[in-house]
């Protein structure tokens, strides 16, 4: 059979590797110019850096799995993470447990609850339990209302915005719970993965596998429209903006793009399933890459608990990998996931510079804008949905009521958040729901 994919991110090209693998034909249009989608890359000092800040834990199966099918295992390295938090005008250590208890922002009591806390979750299996009750009401009920403020909220504010205290417990528990999976043993340091030479050699890697099994990948080329006959997805326009749509006949038709851009590409569907596309709230992810003559901190992922700070991480690349990747440069992503309609969202890149700047100086007060060589602004719309109470209730299915047509995006990936691993195993488990629907299972 024949299968036209939207989206050349991890998620389209792992269904048309998948779908190759088993002997079929694809099609993957994508409208931007490069693979990848979010964990896409660009130039700096001769290496490629992704444009928004990506790891693998040592839970991420599916794409470790991937890696070592193309061969690229050689090029995975797990390196023990570096992780602060910033709190009170300091940078403390908060890579292991062992470090909670020499966290004095926190009294011993608070502390020894919050461990408690933290355990049960690391070693709680069963997610559905947490998925009817926000992470503030469940944190503050079993940690405590201090560890809860001082920790959490900052953290979950700088996340969704205005909607902190409607996000699911079941998406804090996954956070925590991939966590203490990056551990070798629970009191170690987490240990986390990146392909030395980027992410851009997997995709690079599936781009080329998918042309030799006889399927084509077409990068800036838009799908202007899904085509419905008779019911059943019967193919895609496709084509420039401003040219002419050119038809693409396909078997079926799986679509990666989030779900709101879904909706127009579509005849009208049922409202039932309408609903669900639309029912779902999107954060961007707007981020500010310094890169700089020398270090910014001592370590790779810094989360701030201090709303004041008009950033939420910040997430220093050479204190992971080596400076010489990136031509002995330092890299620090500066990373926020505001709504469309937050200020932060509409600055532009000189204003956001400006913006961030001095808020270095509490972090470093020996900052100097003279240690930056290079500013670069990467902006993702639809990067983050809002994980609400009883989410899994409001998923849409993968197979969409048009026969022959199936959806798979970041709003179905549950109760995991967004990430390489996740779109990889999505992927290719659709493309093994697509054979199945026309016998080839």
């Amino acid at each position: 059979m024949k299968v036209g994919i939207i989206g050349a991110g991890a998620l389209g090209l792992s269904a048309a590797y998948e779908l190759g693998l088993r002997g079929h034909e694809t099609h993957v249009f994508e409208r931007d110019s490069f693979l990848g989608g979010q964990a896409s890359t660009f130039d700096v000092g001769g290496g490629r850096l992704e444009r928004g800040y990506h790891h693998l834990f040592r839970s991420d199966t599916d794409m470790v799995d991937l890696i070592d099918e193309l061969g690229l295992s050689p090029k995975l390295h797990w390196i023990e993470s570096k992780v602060g938090l910033f709190h009170g005008d300091r940078i403390w250590n908060f890579a292991s447990p062992k470090d909670l208890l020499t966290f004095k922002p926190l009294g011993l009591l608070d502390r020894f609850r919050l461990g408690l806390v933290t355990l049960y979750l690391q070693k709680t299996k069963n997610w559905r339990k947490f998925e009817g009750v926000t992470a503030r009401d469940w944190v503050e009920k079993r940690a405590g209302k201090r560890p809860y403020e001082v920790i959490w909220e900052p953290m979950l504010r700088g996340k969704f915005g205005k909607h902190y205290d409607e996000v699911s417990m079941a998406w804090l528990w996954g956070k925590i719970f991939l966590r203490v999976a990056s551990r070798e043993r629970l009191w170690e340091r987490e240990k986390l993965g990146y392909p030395i030479g980027s992410f851009a050699e997997i995709f690079e890697a599936l781009d080329r596998r998918i042309r030799e099994m006889g399927s084509g990948v077409s990068l800036s080329t838009g799908v202007k429209r899904v085509v419905v006959e008779e019911g059943r997805a019967a193919g895609l326009e496709v084509g420039p903006p401003g040219a002419p749509p050119e038809l693409h006949r396909f078997d079926a038709v799986i679509a990666t793009t989030p779900s709101f851009v879904f909706t127009r590409l579509v005849p009208k569907l049922p409202q039932s399933y309408l609903d669900k596309l639309t029912g779902v709230t999107y954060l961007a992810a707007v981020l500010a890459i310094l890169v700089l003559d020398r270090p910014l901190t001592a370590k790779y992922w810094l989360n701030i608990a201090d709303r004041t700070i008009p950033f939420v991480g910040v997430i220093e690349q050479t204190n992971f990998v080596d400076p010489s990747l990136y031509g002995g440069n330092h890299v620090v992503y500066l990373t926020n996931y505001p709504a469309a309609a937050d200020p932060i969202y509409r600055m532009s890149p000189e204003e956001l510079l400006e913006e961030y700047l001095p808020h270095l100086l509490r972090l470093n007060p020996e900052f100097n804008r003279s240690w930056i060589r290079e500013y670069h602004h990467h902006k993702v719309d639809a990067a983050q949905p809002i994980i609400g109470v009883n989410y899994g209730q409001r998923i849409p299915d993968n197979r969409t009521p048009i026969p022959g047509l199936y959806l798979a995006n970041t709003t179905q990936i549950y109760p995991e958040d967004r990430g390489t691993n996740y779109s990889v195993r999505l992927g290719r488990q659709v493309a093994r729901m697509v054979l199945e629907d026309h016998g080839h299972g």
